[in-house]
This record gives C-alpha cells, sequence and structure tokens, in this order.
C-alpha cells in the first residue's frame, strides 16, 4: 500500500525537481555584484638577471585607484574599482565588478625596495622589482696557499 501510495506522488516529485532545477538555473543569472575572485587581477611574472617584472590587468582603473606594496620578498597590488551606478537601472546583466581587490605574490628573493618602478599604461600595470643587494650573486676570489 504504501509503494502504491508513493507511486501516486512520483509525478509530484518529478514536478517539484524540476520546479528546483529551473528556479536555481533562473536565480544564478540574476544581476548582483560578484566577488573578485581570488585571481584578480591576474597577473604575469617572469625574472631576468637583475629581478622580476610583474603585469598585471588593471583595465578601466586610474594611478590613484592602484597601490604597490613591497616589503621584503612580498609584493602586493591593490586597489578599488569604481563603477558608474546609474539610478533608476532596469538591470539586465551585470558582470563587470567594482570593489576593492588585493592580490600577493612572494617571490624567493627579497627586493630591493628603493629601486621599484611601476607604470600603468593602456590598462596593464608593469612593475620592475630589482633584487636586493643581498640577494644577488656576490663573486669570492679564491686567494692561494
Amino acid at each position: 500500500m504504501l509503494t502504491r501510495m508513493l507511486n501516486d506522488f512520483a509525478p509530484l516529485f518529478r514536478m517539484h525537481e524540476d520546479m528546483s532545477r529551473l528556479s536555481e538555473a533562473f536565480f544564478e543569472d540574476l544581476p548582483g555584484p560578484r566577488a573578485y575572485a581570488a585571481g584578480y587581477p591576474a597577473l604575469n611574472t617572469w625574472e631576468d638577471a637583475d629581478g622580476a617584472w610583474l603585469e598585471a590587468e588593471l583595465p578601466g582603473l586610474s594611478i590613484d585607484d592602484v597601490e604597490i606594496l613591497v616589503k621584503g620578498n612580498e609584493v602586493t597590488i591593490a586597489g578599488e574599482r569604481k563603477l558608474a551606478q546609474p539610478e533608476k537601472a532596469n538591470w539586465h546583466r551585470r558582470e563587470r565588478t567594482q570593489g576593492r581587490f588585493a592580490r600577493t605574490i612572494a617571490l624567493p628573493w627579497d627586493v630591493n625596495e628603493d629601486a621599484v618602478r611601476a607604470m600603468l599604461r593602456d590598462g596593464v600595470l608593469t612593475v620592475q622589482l630589482p633584487k636586493a643587494e643581498s640577494a644577488k650573486p656576490k663573486k669570492i676570489k679564491v686567494l692561494g696557499a
């Protein structure tokens, strides 16, 4: 009897599952602020004989929106993206995020903090991170006996 009763309700259970899936799909694309991903901004880093280079994609940001902090072997790029918020807008899609962000990377050696150079051009931040003198190899003179 219980089996027959459950079979009678099976179409309702299926409809309930279908409605749940439908509502999840509908609400997943609603416009709303999204948090920055852990990998924002996208970075490239590479090393040459004198130190490291870092490039970060920061479209739409100005020099005043970006902050670079260097301490020891850690480099932090932080800032804030502000987007214009039209009043009384009826949003259909909202994928461009706004708000504060920070990304820290550790290099395998200390940075000469006084010689760091940074430039923001066409939405790409380029930072030159020279090695500290203590991190550069030092040639040792070998003495004879």
